[in-house]
């Protein structure tokens, strides 16, 4: 490189089209996955407080808005059910009842928009038990993994046989995503993706997460056997790679931005789909921001969005994502 004032680093930032011009990252739509929360009833939308501008949504109001997604240029759509208190049990086996409120949200969305959008459902079982893990328990409350596995299995069968279109294991047991793309394979659901929760994080953003779906007053200890340290780096490639060899089509880091060195670092090391989320205590960080009158919106959530995709991610999962669409399509 040549010195100043030969070369000079401003003259292509000097005009707005030349910025453009010379802009290395753009974010579009088709990278937003738009999680959205489906509950019981009709005609009901239901705010979530601690989620402020995000609400849980009755199969129709969810098919409403899968309908905005494909307007909107959004690709994907990301379901997690609020389960009915008295549907939870020890064993959550309501996520293997092929009319719970996920398969019904599956079947309505893709009666509604075909293939004009895709379904990404997550597999864990906290949302249907009454312990509120995202596994089996014993009777010292520890999370058991092969039995775990097992019914994780019936839960992403169940989801496919409904119609998704990309099972999401969130629940970080070893060895799922080999059992379940396994069987996906023998039930002929050969098409079905497996994006992995790879890497996933034991974090303290998720807790506006688990008032929307029901699990916050539920939880009995915390999920630190099984999610991973936040501490630990070297250990999340090595979930990636196994995850990878077991036949994940994708993987995806949690939480977002907090973690934005293990995106950098899955990217390099692996050259696949590397997804993220942005999570639930990262979205209201922003609306706090927001509301104090500390911040920008539009600003915060454009330039969040780049950062992830600066850091090698495909896609992003955001509850922004709507409103990021707009915003890229003004």
């Amino acid at each position: 490189m040549t010195s100043y004032p030969m070369t000079r680093l401003r003259r292509t930032r000097s005009t707005a089209w030349s910025r453009a011009m010379h802009r290395e990252v753009l974010v579009t739509p088709a990278d937003l996955i738009w999680p959205l929360f489906v509950t019981e009833g009709e005609g009901l939308e239901d705010p979530i407080l601690s989620l402020p501008g995000v609400s849980r949504w009755s199969v129709d109001g969810i098919v409403a808005r899968a309908k905005e997604a494909v307007a909107l240029g959004i690709p994907c759509l990301a379901l997690f059910p609020n389960t009915q208190a008295d549907r939870r049990s020890e064993d959550g086996k309501e996520a293997l009842n092929p009319d719970n409120l996920m398969c019904r949200a599956i079947r309505a969305i893709k009666d509604a928009c075909g293939n004009d959008i895709g379904v990404l459902t997550d597999v864990a079982l906290d949302p249907y038990t009454s312990h509120g893990q995202d596994g089996l328990i014993d009777d010292a409350g520890y999370v058991l993994n092969d039995a775990t596995v097992e019914a994780l299995v019936g839960q992403s069968l169940n989801q496919a046989s409904a119609g998704a279109d990309i099972i999401a294991p969130s629940d970080m047991m070893d060895g799922r995503v080999g059992a379940i793309r396994e069987a996906l394979e023998s039930a002929g659901h050969v098409n079905v993706q497996i994006m992995s929760y790879a890497a996933k994080y034991a974090s303290a953003f998720y807790g506006p997460f688990r008032d929307a779906v029901g699990s916050r007053g539920l939880l009995k200890g915390d999920k630190k056997t099984y999610q991973m340290d936040p501490g630990n780096a070297e250990e999340a490639l090595r979930e990636v790679e196994m995850d990878l060899a077991e036949g994940a089509d994708s993987v995806m880091v949690k939480p977002g931005l907090p973690y934005l060195d293990i995106a950098v670092r899955v990217k390099e090391a692996f050259g696949v789909p590397v997804f993220a989320y942005q999570v639930s205590g990262e979205y209201a960080m922003i609306e706090a921001a927001v509301a104090a009158g500390a911040a920008d919106r539009d600003a915060m959530v454009l330039e969040t969005l780049l950062a992830f995709k600066r850091a090698g991610c495909s896609g992003v999962l955001t509850y922004h994502a709507a409103h990021a669409a707009r915003l890229m399509g003004a």
